[in-house]
């Protein structure tokens, strides 16, 4: 009974439908029409135009966002948990030719207007010292906590003043909309977002995720960049197929609803065991050797996040059985 990684959930029956509807023979690369169509089709989500770009990973996205919005010698403010920071193997800093990653606090794995403005004032302003240029959060968090609509402004405010880019990590920003309850544009380009990585494979997709550009200049440049990275795949309709299949009746929001809804049985049994507010589909408990070991004797498959603390994802897939199992074990300890 996993619950390890919402990466390792099943594909949505969907996307394997849309994959098989495209496989004929189509232009290569990113001028096939699912390609193509795919800046409308956001454009129409979000309510106002945007320019989308497919990528094959979580990681591509993150480093090829910060690649276009903050220069080799520049800054990207992001927490010192983020995704960026911990889990992607210097990615961001070899898209960028070299820019530094500087990081700040917050509970939850969210920073706020007061940390990074603490971490950015410290530095000094002369030719010695790198300059923040980006701002990066991670929706939902990497303790699964999320950002308000009133909190992204907030940041999105302070980015605008100091004259940053802003971007969104939002491998879970499905998970994120989904408990909050809000409109996708509420939640990035109406509150500053420059440009968001729109996760798809943690809620049933197989292989794509998008990037989507508010500021439309961008998108122009990171296509060659894409390129020249090595994820621009030739047979990239199976790509866009995917992300349109998780579009299409927002199957992208009933999966991340599911999930959550999922983590929420498992909080429930959890009481005084719960390390964060859990609003998306993670979470953290405390739980020492003996007892990790108890829940694995039962079948359970987690990560062991720190000493005394363990991780559990759902995912959109997640058995309810399972789910409910888990929770009287958990609550059983």
């Amino acid at each position: 009974m996993r619950f390890f990684s919402d990466n390792a959930a099943p594909v949505h029956p969907a996307v394997f439908a849309a994959m098989q509807a495209a496989d004929q023979v189509d232009t290569a690369y990113d001028g096939d029409a699912l390609s193509k169509a795919l800046d409308a089709r956001f454009s129409a989500l979000f309510g106002r135009d945007v320019a989308a770009l497919w990528v094959p990973t979580g990681t591509a996205a993150n480093a090829l966002a910060l690649a276009a919005l903050c220069p080799p010698f520049g800054g990207v403010l992001c927490h010192r948990d983020a995704h960026v920071q911990n889990d992607e193997c210097g990615a961001p800093e070899f898209f960028t030719h070299g820019a530094k990653l500087l990081l700040c606090e917050g509970a939850g794995a969210k920073v706020t207007p007061v940390t990074v403005a603490a971490t950015a004032d410290a530095i000094a302003s002369d030719v010695h010292r790198v300059q923040p240029r980006a701002l990066s959060i991670t929706n939902a968090s990497e303790y699964g906590c999320v950002y308000s609509p009133d909190e992204v402004a907030a940041l999105g405010a302070l980015a605008r003043a100091r004259g940053w880019g802003f971007h969104m990590d939002g491998a879970r920003f499905a998970n994120a909309v989904a408990h909050l309850g809000c409109t996708p544009a509420e939640l990035t380009c109406d509150a500053g977002v420059d440009v968001l990585s729109f996760g798809f494979v943690k809620t049933g997709g197989l292989s794509a995720e998008a990037l989507i550009f508010f500021d439309t200049k961008l998108a122009e440049d990171t296509k060659r960049r894409r390129k020249r990275a090595g994820h621009l795949l030739s047979k990239g309709r199976y790509l866009a197929a995917q992300i349109h299949a998780m579009l299409e009746g927002d199957v992208w929001l009933e999966t991340a609803r599911s999930a959550n809804r999922a983590a929420a049985m498992l909080a429930g049994a959890a009481g005084a065991r719960l390390l964060h507010p859990v609003q998306a589909n993670e979470v953290f408990l405390r739980a020492d050797a003996a007892e990790a070991a108890a829940l694995r004797a039962r079948g359970f498959d987690f990560y062991d996040w720190a000493e005394g603390e363990i991780r559990l994802v759902t995912h959109w897939a997640s058995d309810p059985g399972e789910v409910a199992a888990l929770a009287a074990a958990i609550a059983a300890l």
